[in-house]
């Protein structure tokens, strides 16, 4: 079985579900059971702030607060999870994914970002996206998603507008190219 564990998926234009138009996630764990990865391009209309204010944590600086939430995907949307660089590793949990990439969903990261001691590169969402087992694949064989390699600056540094174009550049693909319909030979 392919494992995707750390890899991008790319929605294509296809994509039948409207929650994930246009959508760069990354994969977090792929395996026999199923998949969980993180949307790393579609900001959730709430500032880090807003968050830490709910929780009863003290952010030290106003810049910090305004760094935005994303919608990480339509699954457990109350719950929190960072998607961040592997310098940093949470006191009760990290998942270290590989290439650079950590994940913490642990309530001791955000007081750390709070605090100004959090990782140097991270990506707060709400939610996640699941599939089950063989969906995924399932998904990828209909032609709703391309796979590529993670890039931490893609996922990291680049605006949310710009993520999805860049993730089909780094496979070669023109968006303007792409058709919404499938085809199989």
């Amino acid at each position: 079985m392919l494992d995707l564990t750390g890899k991008l998926l790319i929605a294509m234009p296809g994509m039948g579900d409207p929650r994930f138009a246009h959508s760069v996630v990354f994969l977090c764990s792929h395996g026999k059971d199923g998949a969980m990865g993180l949307i790393v391009n579609k900001p959730a209309d709430l500032p880090l702030a807003a968050l830490l204010d709910q929780l009863d944590i003290d952010c030290v600086s106003r810049r910090i607060g305004e760094r935005p939430v994303r919608f990480g995907g339509p699954v457990e949307t109350g719950r929190g999870f960072v998607l961040h660089s592997s310098d940093y590793e949470a006191n009760l949990h990290s998942l270290e994914i590989g290439d650079g990439f950590s994940m913490s969903a642990t309530l001791d990261v955000l007081e750390d970002i709070a605090q100004g001691n959090g990782p140097e590169r991270g990506l707060l969402m709400l939610g996640y996206s699941g599939w089950g087992p063989g969906q995924l694949e399932d998904e990828i064989a209909a032609n709703g998603w391309l796979t590529a390699d993670a890039d931490l600056g893609l996922v990291f540094d680049l605006d949310d507008s710009g993520k999805w174009e860049a993730a089909l550049k780094s496979l070669g693909i023109d968006p303007l190219n792409l058709s919404a319909s499938a085809g199989h030979a």
